[in-house]
């Protein structure tokens, strides 16, 4: 029986994929068999990775997933160069902290314009030519998840634009799945807790570390690695009939919300 979460074949455009989660979803996407267009910022980082990983199997694109025209411009390349994108996972994001009544707008622009904005200028971009696909007869996989948070969920303290971005994701999910389902495009989103990655090394301190642990039923925080493997099932032919979905991974924090 062939592997149902099989990439083989699929070209997947990974964003955030320089370090932490997107570099975890970058590599699994890779031994599942398909090829990673690594997507950050930090063009350093994903031009490593790429070497790492080898050309075979990765091709690195830096630029901000908060310029749409390095969006369009970069999946058109990546059309031009692969043929086809069947894979999107929107995991780019930042964090900018401060009380709400202490956040300036600046603060808060620089996060919705990445976390949010972001999301959907790659959406739009890979769905248009997703769709082009389907239009002329093309029904091979088609899958996008959008990396939302706890966050966007039950809210967060100190963190409104983060947590607006994430439930924002959580919508535009929802309604891209509705609008796209009927040609065969699927559209779901993952909902982190707190993993072990940079962006959380202040919540992991040991101010919060006892607290949030506490309210975690497995009683740990989560690895890149490991939350990745979800995102890798959502992009598969295993999740065939799987869209406008909000998949928790978080151990059991969200038991009873």
């Amino acid at each position: 029986m062939k592997n149902p979460m099989s990439l083989e074949g699929q070209n997947v455009i990974v964003t955030g994929a320089g370090q932490g989660i997107g570099e975890a979803i970058a590599r699994l996407v890779v031994a599942l068999g398909g090829k990673a267009i690594l997507v950050d910022a930090q063009g350093e980082k994903v031009r490593a990775l790429s070497t790492e990983l080898g050309a075979a199997h990765a091709q690195a694109h830096a630029g901000s997933v908060a310029d749409p025209g390095f969006v369009q411009d970069m999946v058109a390349k990546v059309v031009a160069s692969h043929g086809a994108v069947h894979g999107l996972v929107n995991n780019a994001g930042i964090v900018r902290a401060a009380m709400i009544r202490k956040m300036s707008i600046e603060t808060w622009q620089q996060v919705i314009d990445v976390n949010l904005s972001g999301v959907f200028y790659c959406l739009q971009a890979v769905g248009q030519h997703m769709l082009d696909r389907a239009e002329a007869g093309d029904k091979g996989p088609a899958a996008i998840v959008n990396i939302s948070s706890d966050a966007g969920r039950r809210g967060t303290i100190g963190q409104v634009n983060y947590g607006a971005a994430k439930a924002g994701v959580l919508g535009i999910t929802m309604s891209a799945a509705r609008e796209w389902a009927s040609k065969g495009i699927r559209v779901n989103s993952v909902c982190f807790g707190v993993v072990e990655t940079e962006m959380t090394e202040t919540v992991r301190s040991e101010k919060f570390r006892d607290r949030l642990i506490a309210q975690v039923p497995m009683g740990r925080f989560a690895s890149p690695e490991e939350v990745s493997r979800p995102v890798g099932f959502l992009l598969s032919p295993a999740a065939s009939y799987i869209t406008g979905q909000h998949l928790s991974v978080n151990g059991g924090y969200a038991i009873g919300s």
